[in-house]
């Protein structure tokens, strides 16, 4: 499907008058919190278990008011954003389904659906709506210093829903990736999802942090590295127990794209060895054209 291209009239001031409340205020949530003051939204209230950081997020003026996890105060949101590890997601759910009001939208950014978005669902009350998100907007680092409101700017969004959604908050959520600042919105089933964000998500953090480890020129190493070098390992400053969690519970599309990446370094290997230069501008020529059809 073709993504949405225009912000709906009017969408951008109605956000202004809702409240928000963003749980977990790292990067991702952070950075929802400053994109949304961006936007002029007046209330936002910030949920997560590090006082520090709510106590931070007060300070910047990130947020309006601060909370320990769920609760009363979750009454007055018009909107939900969860941005917690996903595992932790279903479970913060059971506890605020009590308090959440009819007409609120729930949303979450987990880089891995599976059943996610069924169990959500599930766990909502009459009146309320869980619409699956993630934002491809994510940057080397964790936490909310490394927050910012331009992580969305230009970035795709993929908006995951069942068929239990509604149109109007399919069109709702897809609207709100675009005032965000993101480029591109694409809806995509939950599998599918899963089985596309292996290759494109998964496998990138996991060869960049095998390249980095595979280092054997350790305390020299530093001096001989380039633009190059630093693209393809910007992202093996990870959060290591988001991406654990990520790579085991998307394993089976993990694994087959670590083998389809195997089987392809074994092919360059294989030219390399046989000083086959006609075959290795070929394979290189192939990854060239490739690249330009699905960067865009």
């Amino acid at each position: 499907m073709q993504g949405v291209k225009i912000v709906e009239a009017g969408f951008c001031s109605r956000l202004q008058e809702q409240k928000f409340a963003v749980i977990g205020m790292g990067l991702m949530g952070g950075s929802y919190a400053k994109a949304l003051r961006r936007l002029g939204v007046k209330n936002i209230a910030g949920a997560d278990t590090d006082q520090t950081v709510l106590e931070e997020a007060l300070a910047q003026g990130v947020i309006d008011e601060a909370h320990s996890g769920a609760g009363e105060w979750l009454a007055q949101a018009d909107v939900v954003i969860c941005c917690i590890y996903p595992k932790a997601i279903t479970a913060f759910l059971q506890q605020a389904a009590p308090f959440l009001k009819r007409g609120a939208l729930v949303t979450d950014v987990a880089g891995r659906k599976g059943s996610l978005p069924y169990e959500a669902q599930q766990l909502m009350p009459e009146g309320v709506e869980f619409i699956s998100g993630h934002p491809m907007a994510g940057r080397q680092g964790s936490g909310l210093a490394m927050s910012q409101a331009e992580i969305f700017d230009g970035a795709n969004y993929l908006v995951v829903p069942t068929k239990s959604n509604t149109p109007q908050a399919v069109a709702w959520l897809k609207n709100f990736a675009l005032a965000l600042g993101c480029a591109h919105v694409e809806e995509v089933a939950p599998e599918r999802h899963d089985r596309i964000i292996a290759y494109t998500s998964n496998l990138p953090h996991a060869v960049a942090a095998a390249l980095i480890n595979s280092d054997r020129y350790s305390g020299q190493s530093c001096w001989f590295i380039g633009g190059g070098f630093r693209d393809v390992t910007r992202i093996a400053d990870i959060n290591a127990a988001l991406w654990s969690d990520l790579f085991i519970e998307n394993r089976a599309n993990v694994l087959d794209e670590l083998a389809n990446f195997k089987a392809q370094i074994k092919t360059l290997q294989g030219l390399i060895a046989d000083n086959d230069r006609e075959g290795l501008q070929s394979f290189l020529h192939a990854a060239a054209s490739h690249r330009k059809d699905i960067v865009l």
